[in-house]
């Protein structure tokens, strides 16, 4: 089997050691891709360090036709895409699919915005002193971009990254997760194909335990970092003078309001506390019933639990795959042996094998417990009543995590309730947590990050503003 090769400043270059990415369902090997040595990661850093003005410099057609040039070729080549992410990753082929349209979009959205990606002006003349005066304040890249990204949407979340760095003219160090580096290689082969300067970009497979010569080096003063709570809070510790933006966990809470229409809450909440294997920080986990609606309502979404296909990922018909691992798939087992140990009852699921783990649904789950209180990362629920409004939007902020929260309501006046009292960067009205659009702003609050991803919002916090005053203007 070849080695991928890495990609080291624009160019295509490999190391002295290999990462072997097997696949999470079977353990088959999937590809082999070359690791870069420290003096080649340091090469990377020097070179996106060097090309900063000339990047910041480049004319806004050639950003966004670099990126729709990118779109484009991701749709060109979507079916071998999708292929590759559901053979390092595990995932079905129909999130697959999904994972790299999306990725066709964010790419198209970027280009999109680096076309009105543009400064403002403000007169100054407000106070007599500064007659004749003009600001044009503008956004410049506040230089080179670290981006770090995981392994559930290892196409996805590292075109939220690279897009946006290379919408504002910022260069981007694209570390992937050693577990799915390959989708990453292949999006630093399409970059190679556009006109974008050689230092623009590099896409460096490094182990995790080496990570910290990239995140300490002071020519990359902006870190985005997207992966587990502990790691993010322990990088923006160790760096605090660079810009460092965090999208970390989740233990995501849907309300089920007595107005509901029951069966669809049912089939959405199903569906997506287990899409990606539950592998996803917006995957619903908590979920709290009005209790007027909840004996009508566990069932349904019991028999919608049971109804979905789990197996093997290259099943066109299958919705739930293996987590990432097999250790993945013990640690889920082991939470939810302590919840059932302290009183909860597994209404479906609760078994593994292998790396698959199957959709599971607890109930009675006690106060404390890790599937309760802490972010599980894997296809469980849990299902509790409230009592009200007041109980249910408490029980949702009582979480240290704050990063999307679902509402299933047919009343305006709950939304906007919801909307000022939910502790989370974004409320969904009649719909899961764990829907989201690529253009929208996205991020959370308390323990699940700081910063905000989605393109304009990451073009704005990749840069900063910079004022140019004019003056003895006739205005």
């Amino acid at each position: 089997m070849s080695v991928h090769p890495f990609w080291l400043a624009g160019r295509p270059a490999t190391g002295d050691e290999t990462i072997t990415v097997t696949h999470p369902y079977d353990g088959r090997v999937v590809g082999t891709a070359a690791v870069a040595t420290p003096a080649q990661v340091a090469e990377a850093v020097a070179a996106a360090h060097a090309v900063r003005a000339e990047a910041a410099a480049l004319p806004l057609h050639v950003r966004a036709e670099a990126l729709a040039q990118v779109s484009r070729r991701l749709a060109e080549r979507a079916e071998e895409i999708a292929r590759l992410i559901t053979g390092e990753n595990g995932k079905p082929l129909l999130w697959a699919r999904g994972e790299v349209a999306r990725a066709v979009s964010t790419f198209r959205f970027a280009a999109e915005e680096t076309r009105r990606w543009s400064g403002e002006t403000q007169r100054l003349d407000t106070e007599p002193a500064a007659a004749g005066r003009l600001a044009y304040v503008s956004r410049v890249p506040r230089g080179p971009v670290l981006a770090i990204t995981p392994f559930n949407f290892p196409l996805n979340l590292t075109a939220h990254k690279v897009a946006p760095a290379i919408a504002v003219g910022a260069p981007v160090v694209v570390k992937p997760a050693p577990a799915t580096p390959l989708s990453a290689l292949l999006l630093g082969e399409l970059l190679a194909e556009t006109d974008l300067p050689a230092g623009m970009f590099s896409v460096l497979p490094v182990p995790n335990d080496r990570a910290a010569a990239l995140t300490e080096d002071p020519r990359l003063p902006v870190v985005s970092f997207t992966g587990s709570g502990p790691v993010g809070w322990m990088i923006r510790d160790a760096v605090p003078r660079k810009h460092v933006t965090l999208e970390l966990g989740g233990n995501a809470a849907v309300v089920v309001c007595a107005d509901a229409d029951l069966d669809r809450a049912a089939g959405r909440i199903a569906l997506f506390s287990n899409y990606q294997a539950g592998q996803s920080c917006i995957a619903v986990q908590r979920v709290y019933v009005e209790r007027a609606g909840y004996e009508t309502f566990l069932p349904k979404l019991v028999g919608a639990v049971e109804a979905l296909v789990t197996g093997d990922p290259w099943d066109e018909t299958t919705q739930v795959g293996p987590m990432i691992s097999e250790d993945a798939a013990e640690r889920v087992a082991a939470w939810v042996k302590e919840a059932v140990a302290g009183g909860a009852t597994v209404r479906t699921g609760g078994t593994r094998d292998g790396a698959t783990f199957a959709p599971t649904v607890l109930t009675e789950v006690p106060e404390g417990a890790l599937v309760e209180c802490e972010e599980v990362f894997g296809p469980v629920m849990i299902v509790s009543p409230v009592d009200g409004l007041d109980d249910a939007f408490g029980r949702v902020n009582a979480s240290r995590y704050g990063l999307q929260a679902g509402v299933f309501t047919r009343s305006l006046d709950v939304a906007f309730r919801a909307n000022r009292e939910l502790e989370v960067g974004g409320v969904v009205i009649g719909d899961v947590p764990s829907y989201r659009a690529d253009q929208m702003p996205y991020g959370g609050v308390k323990e699940s990050g700081v910063g905000r991803e989605g393109l304009r919002s990451a073009m704005f916090d990749f840069t900063a503003e910079k004022v140019l005053i004019l003056t003895d203007l006739p205005l």
